[in-house]
Order: structure tokens, then C-alpha cells, then sequence
């Protein structure tokens, strides 16, 4: 291997195979690192994957990322496999383990995993192609430009580089222990595939498990045993964090099954270990029968008082008196500002209408069907992990702390989830299980929270209380924007937007579209409550307070809705950003055309209590632009007709199945939204199911529509951005069917419940 053929940022490791066969390791530049870091911050290569082939030449893919339901097992192969001309059709994708040093960032957050790795796999795949038709071209004596690559017809997931004019071929497997002797390409020359060559890439591709799936088999965390396992519970007080004082447990070691019973201390770690009493039984089942017999006294918390009632007091306080200040400074409290042109004279001038309205959304859980599990095995000095994590690396580090083990001593298995949601991107449920595997080495347990459990114990999307006034003048335009932003801070301090990411209210459309535009925030204090990230974060809740608003201001000014926020993207006063970041008014121009052409907005006659709305929102780097048709009758009951997407997630929509159900599921989960509610009283919550905290029916999910603007830019993540827009879209169309504004979630504090 030439040392000119690798660098320290870009290499492949190649090893031969016992029979013909070679593994290929790749550490490549990450394009997310480039632009200024991703999650995991700027810094050294973040993508890397694992490349097997057999000596029958089939293709085994290693898929680094955590799969929690969106494909990301499935694409991240399709692009390597594209680049190599391998037949898809019997690829075998394995999933990898938790190794960051081994295979770089690992996550499933963000809708990262396509922007982060679309052109180092496909880099991934052309470099070990070249290599596969240069050791056929020294095997044969012929130039490698004479040579192609295709699909082995006859040996499913596995590919053949061909000599026309000699009419020889080989497969990648009879060729393997010959590339394996040679350099090594520079991964930044190596040639791409014309995008219009493209045989998978772009093809509806069904998911590598989704057989397993519909078939039963036992693939997901939930479903996982090991030989001589033990079952595990764990009760912790419905006060976040508040400690044990005392418990029954010498009654409950008493009980049929239970092995074990006792009090874990745990810490003030609102996403580690909290304090709690762990049963350990032979069966699940003997393990929560046991819980129900369990007395425990709690200790007395601090955060006891904490109540949505007076959230919603603090809020108002906040709020009325920072929009009662002078415009044109920072109201008192703000921890975050931006200010432009001057609101109050704008909102002074003749003609000029003004609309005020106070938004409210409250805390909501991401409520995954698979409740939190983990089984753990602490044996030998040696912790062995099997998690539904979003964060690996993360959850690494959480044990380590809960066993006092160094993070070289625990493996982590990776295992198929049940939903995220970003629930979890937090590992406490594997601090649990950690502490408990402790307690009872070397035997293995698995502990398994109850729903009530996961919707008790979560790390909710915050609440929030928006102040707004704005103003359009004589002839419709917006001009004025106001808002003030009342959110909480963590116990550790002040932190805006706590539990957010992705998103800066003062950064957040229409900022720089309107001439005068204010935004402040405050913060409530300390919260004791868990918040989080939840899909679509900080968008999921302001897209339903800017594009309602925005709604508004256009019936106020007398403008078709759709007309009016295409005009606000229009205003030219503010320049499009620079190429490659920000948002880009003239890609949601598109959507917004495309989905009010395939919606045939303003075109039809729709009957008495039907009504059509728009929303958009800019989230996590995808554009989407969504109207939903919605029905109310009489009786206040709902029922979302259908709903049309339209989105620009770049030049490439890799797997257009998964794409389509990944826009449907937000769809559908957003409208779930617009239902729920978590209540905080004395500090805990009160909803605990799905009896008190719904989601939506498949009877009640509408026909959801996608359609796609193909833009000369990268490709983007799908995860979270059709998420948002539905909200405020719902809303919207709400009101242009009865003259109900809604402001506020849940719909049923307006009196609306599903058809």
C-alpha cells in the first residue's frame, strides 16, 4: 500500500479472508463535519463502514447507525451498494455494535444520518469497485478502461467485472484476494456514478427486516432473551428524582418468583439513575404482581410544588409584562433577542391592522409503542448490553457510571427498536438496567418498563407560551411581527429553548422577511419536570405558533392564505443566504407551488364545514409545504380528510418506499400531537396511557399525499421534517371551517374531539 494512497482522514483497511474473501474497513471525511460539526461537533472522520464480502462474492453490509423505524438500515447499504454495481436482491445487512472508535458516530437523531454519510458511502462503494476492476485488469493484462461492472444475474447480492472484447468476467469473490493485495485509491478522485445511472438509488426498496417484521419474528429489543435470564421492574417516585424513605422489601422477597427486592440510591441526574426499588423475579409478570403489593414512602422534593397551572400563571406574568414594556429593547428577563426596524412605529401607521394573540402548547411525551427495555449482563469484570438506544455512545458512558466499569469492559448490542421518537437519545432505562444486572452478577436480567412506566417517566417536549402582535398595512402586507417566548430552564440553570435543538426562535421564518420583527424570551425557572427532544424539535412546536399566526395576519389583511405567505417569501429585502446554509426562501416558494397545484387549492368547491389549510416549515434542512382538508360538523368533531406534502429534501430521494412512509408517519404522528397533553400536578405528571393521552386511530389517519421537488442540493435526512406543517395546517383549516381560532393544544380545551 502506498503511503501517497492514504491519509490520516481518509483510509481503507483491507484484510483477506480464510477462502478468497476480504473485509474492507473504511474511515472516511465527514461531510457534516466539514460544514462545522454535527451533533458530535466538528472534528475527525464520523462516517464509517464495514464491507464483507464471501468467496462467493455476496455482499455483507455492516449498518453502523441505530434502527428505530426510519430505514436508515436499509439506505445507508443502498448507497454503498449502488457505487460497488452489486444486484440489491440478496445483500446482507448486519447490524453493528455500539464502537464508535471502529465505525465513527453513531445516532439516530437529527435526520443526520443522510447528510452525514450520502457522499462518503457512495465514496465507500466506488473506491472498492475500482478496486475490483483493477485487479481484474492486472489479471488479465487489459486496461481497467476497458472494463465494466454489473449485477451478477446468477449469484443474488453479488456483483461481476467484465471484458467485452475477450468476453471473460469474474465475480467480486473470485477477484477478492487480488484486490485485497492492492493501493489503496484516494477516496476524493474516485469517479462517482452519473446519478441517471443509478440502479438502486432511487428505487423503492422494501426494508431488510420488514419480512421479519410481518412475519413475527422476535428481532426487536422488547423480544429479546437470554438462557437463565431473570425478569426486572423498577418503581420510582412520581415526583422526578424525589428519593426512597422507605419499602417494603423484605415483604416483597417473600412473593411468588421474586428473587431479589431492594432500594437502588441513585443520584439528582435527571437522564441517569434515578432513585428507585428494583424487583427481580423469574417472570415479568411475577415481577409486577410483586410491584403491586409494594409500599414505598417517598422523600419530600423540592419540585413537589411545580404545577402546569402555575406554569401557565408564571407564563402570563412573563409575557404580559415583556410586550407591556417600551418596543425597541430587550424586554426584562430575555435570555435571547433580535430586533429589527422598529414594530412599534410600523404598527402606528393609518390602515395598518393589528392582531394580538397569546399561543400556548403544552408538555407532550414521544409515547413509542415499545416501552423502555434493556437486558444486562455483569459478569467476570465484563458488562454486556442489549439496548433500543439512539445514542450508543451516550449509553456507553451511562453505564460505565452506573456499573463503575470502564467503557472498554461493556459491550453494547444494538438492537432493533420499537419507535424513538427521541426518547431515546436518553439512556436512563440503561442506568436501570445496569444497576440492577450490578446487584445481581453474573446472572442476566432484562428490565422492562410498563406503559405507565414510559409515559410517567419521560423526557417530554417542553411546553410553551408565545405573546404575539403583528400588523399588516392597507394593502394586505405584513409588516410588524412581535413575539415574546416564555420557556423553562433546566435545574441547572438557565438554557433557552430547554430541551430543543436545531431551532433559534429569533433566527426562526419570518425573521428576515419582515421589515420590523421583534423576538425576546424568558425563562419561568428551575423545572423539575424531564424535557427532551422530541421529533422535530423546537420545530414541532413553533411551526404550529408562526404558521397559525401567519394565518391570521392573512385574514386580517383579506389575502388568500396561501397567496399571503408566498408573498412574505417573496420580499425581496432581505438576500437569499449563501450557498450552503440557511433557509432558502426560493426552495419553499417551490414546495408551496407544488403542493397548492397537487392540492388544487382555491379550485374547488368544498361543502359547508369543510375547509382546506396550509402550513411550512424549514426543519432539520428539508423544506415541506403541506395543506390539509378537514371536516367539522356540527357536533365539533373532526375528521382530516386527507392531507397533501410537498418536500425538497434535495437531489436525491434515496429509497422513495421509505421516503413515502416516513412522510406519512410524521403526518400522522403530528396530528397525534394535536391531542395530547401531559398535566403536571404536585410535580408529577398526571396522564399515564393512552386512555388520558390518545393517539390517533388508524380509522381516523387520513390518505397523506407526497409529492417531491427534486433541487440541485445534497441530500437531507426525512426523519422529522413533514412533522410540523401538518399542526398549524389542521389548525388553520379549523378555522376556515368554523371561525374557531385555535391557540392553543389540545384541541379538546376547545371542545374538539376526533370524528
Amino acid at each position: 500500500m502506498t503511503k501517497a494512497s492514504v491519509t490520516r482522514r481518509s483510509f481503507i483497511k483491507i484484510t483477506a479472508l480464510a477462502g478468497g474473501g476480504m473485509v474492507v474497513a473504511f474511515n472516511v471525511d465527514d461531510v457534516f463535519a466539514q460544514r462545522g460539526g454535527g451533533p458530535g461537533g466538528p472534528g475527525g472522520p464520523q462516517a464509517m463502514a464495514f464491507v464483507k464480502f464471501a468467496p462467493d462474492g455476496k455482499l455483507i453490509i455492516v449498518g453502523k447507525n441505530p434502527e428505530v423505524g426510519q430505514g436508515v438500515k436499509t439506505e445507508l447499504p443502498m448507497i454503498i451498494a449502488e457505487e460497488l454495481d452489486v444486484d440489491w436482491n440478496g445483500v446482507i445487512v448486519e447490524q453493528a455494535d455500539a464502537d464508535q472508535a471502529r465505525y465513527g458516530q453513531q445516532l439516530a437523531a437529527g435526520s443526520f444520518t443522510t447528510p452525514q454519510n450520502y457522499t462518503p458511502m457512495r465514496q465507500v462503494g466506488a473506491a472498492v469497485r475500482q478496486m475490483f476492476v483493477a485487479a481484474a485488469a492486472a489479471r488479465w493484462g487489459v486496461p481497467a478502461t476497458e472494463l465494466t461492472t454489473r449485477p451478477d444475474a446468477r449469484a443474488p447480492g453479488a456483483a461481476r467485472v467484465e471484458h467485452s472484447a475477450s468476453k471473460r468476467s469474474a465475480s467480486y469473490g473470485e477477484l477478492a484476494g487480488d484486490a485485497a493485495k492492492l493501493p489503496v485509491p484516494a477516496l476524493a478522485t474516485v469517479p462517482l456514478k452519473d446519478p441517471k445511472d443509478f440502479r438502486i438509488i432511487g428505487t423503492p426498496k422494501m426494508g431488510v427486516d420488514t419480512p421479519s417484521v410481518v412475519t413475527g419474528k422476535p428481532i426487536f429489543s422488547i423480544d429479546f432473551t437470554l438462557p437463565g435470564m431473570l425478569h426486572a421492574v423498577y418503581q420510582k417516585a412520581p415526583v422526578f428524582g424525589a428519593k426512597v424513605a422507605s419499602a417494603n422489601v423484605d415483604e416483597i422477597k417473600k412473593l411468588p418468583g421474586v428473587r431479589d427486592a431492594f432500594v437502588l440510591e441513585g443520584g439528582t441526574d435527571l437522564t441517569a439513575l434515578l432513585p428507585g426499588v428494583a424487583i427481580v423475579a423469574d417472570s415479568w409478570y411475577q415481577a409486577n404482581q410483586a410491584r403491586k403489593q409494594l409500599k414505598v414512602t417517598w422523600a419530600d422534593h423540592p419540585t413537589k410544588a411545580q404545577s402546569s397551572v402555575a406554569f401557565q400563571a408564571k407564563a402570563d406574568e412573563l409575557g404580559k409584562a415583556a410586550m407591556a414594556q417600551p418596543q425597541g429593547q430587550a424586554p426584562q428577563g430575555a435570555t435571547g433577542w433580535r430586533k429589527d426596524g422598529d414594530v412599534a412605529a410600523a404598527l402606528a401607521q393609518p390602515g395598518v391592522k393589528t392582531v394580538e394573540a397569546n399561543y400556548m402548547y403544552p408538555f407532550i411525551p414521544h409515547a413509542p409503542l415499545e416501552p423502555e427495555n434493556c437486558a444486562a449482563q455483569l459478569k467476570d469484570g465484563k458488562l454486556e448490553l442489549w439496548a433500543p438506544t439512539q445514542m450508543p455512545g451516550p449509553a456507553l458512558g451511562v453505564a460505565a457510571n452506573a456499573s463503575g466499569l470502564p467503557q472498554n469492559a461493556i459491550t453494547l448490542h444494538i438492537m432493533k427498536t420499537g419507535g424513538g421518537f427521541g426518547r431515546r437519545l436518553t439512556n436512563d432505562f440503561v442506568a436501570e438496567a445496569t444497576a440492577i444486572a450490578k446487584q445481581m452478577s453474573p446472572t442476566p436480567i432484562k428490565l422492562l418498563w410498563t406503559r405507565e412506566d414510559d409515559m410517567a417517566h419521560e423526557f417530554y417536549r417542553p411546553a410553551g407560551y408565545h405573546y404575539m402582535k403583528g400588523g399588516v398595512d392597507a394593502n394586505g402586507k405584513l409588516i410588524a411581527w412581535r413575539d415574546h417566548h416564555v420557556t423553562f430552564g433546566p435545574p441547572s440553570g438557565p438554557q433557552r429553548y430547554a430541551g430543543f435543538s436545531n431551532i433559534n426562535g429569533a433566527q426562526e421564518f419570518p425573521a428576515r422577511f419582515v421589515q420590523n420583527y421583534e423576538f425576546g424570551d424568558s425563562i419561568i425557572g428551575a423545572l423539575g419536570v424531564p424535557v427532551g427532544a422530541l421529533r422535530a424539535p423546537g420545530s414541532n412546536a413553533f411551526s404550529f405558533v408562526f404558521q397559525s399566526f401567519l394565518d391570521e395576519l392573512a385574514h386580517a389583511a383579506g389575502k388568500d392564505p396561501m397567496q399571503f405567505k408566498l408573498d412574505v417569501l417573496a420580499n425581496e429585502a432581505y438576500p437569499p443566504p449563501q450557498q450552503g446554509g440557511g433557509f432558502n426562501a426560493a426552495r419553499m416558494i417551490g414546495v408551496m407551488k407544488l403542493v397548492a397545484e397537487k392540492s388544487e387549492w382555491g379550485k374547488k368547491k368544498l361543502p359547508k364545514g369543510t375547509a382546506m389549510g396550509v402550513a411550512f416549515q424549514f426543519s432539520h434542512q428539508g423544506y415541506f409545504a403541506e395543506v390539509a382538508q378537514v371536516t367539522v360538523d356540527s357536533q365539533k368533531r373532526v375528521k382530516v380528510d386527507k392531507v397533501w406534502v410537498a418536500g425538497d429534501i434535495g437531489s436525491q430521494v434515496i429509497n422513495p418506499l421509505h421516503a413515502e412512509n416516513l412522510v406519512q408517519g410524521g403526518v400522522v404522528d403530528g396530528i397525534s400531537h394535536m391531542f395530547q397533553e401531559i398535566t403536571i400536578v404536585d410535580g408529577a405528571a398526571v396522564q399515564t396511557n393512552f386512555n388520558n393521552n390518545p393517539l390517533i386511530r388508524m380509522s381516523q389517519a387520513p390518505p397523506v399525499e407526497a409529492h417531491w421537488v427534486k433541487s440541485n442540493n445534497n441530500p437531507t435526512g426525512l426523519g422529522e421534517p413533514s412533522l410540523p406543517p401538518v399542526l398549524p395546517a389542521v389548525a388553520n383549516a379549523i378555522f376556515a371551517a368554523t371561525g374557531t381560532r385555535v391557540r392553543s393544544m389540545p384541541l379538546s380545551k376547545h371542545g374538539f374531539r376526533w370524528a
